[in-house]
């Protein structure tokens, strides 16, 4: 059911940046009206969501909010690269079950909680 999500930034020349280290992916950074956003790639399956980082005065950066899930291949590769792109690592690769996969967590460089979720 979700469409489209936001991830809070500080400094959204930073946050693309550690996004783009850490995910691997080009990120488009837009300015909407004096609103900065960054988009992530579109979601080329119908019905998969994709989102932006967006730096705006009422968005703060923040561990205790809304949990997001971005999926990848490889969990540990991209949580190997968070620490030197300014970030931490929040909590290890880790099985959910064996039904639905792997998650880890990681506070990327504004300060956000952000989980990664894998099949294998």
């Amino acid at each position: 059911m979700v469409t489209w999500f936001e991830i809070p930034t500080a400094d959204i020349e930073r946050a693309k940046a550690f996004y783009e280290e850490v995910l691997q992916i080009t990120i488009g950074l837009h300015d909407i009206n004096g609103l900065k956003m960054a988009w992530f790639p579109e979601a080329s399956e119908k019905g998969v969501a994709s989102g932006s980082l967006i730096q705006q005065e009422s968005y703060i950066p923040s561990k205790e909010g809304v949990l997001v899930y971005l999926s990848c291949s490889d969990i540990n590769a991209v949580l190997d690269r968070v620490e030197k792109a300014g970030g931490s690592v929040y909590q290890p690769r880790t099985m959910i079950s064996e039904e639905y996969g792997f998650m880890g967590v990681f506070i990327d460089s504004e300060g956000n909680r952000i989980a990664l979720h894998s099949n294998h």
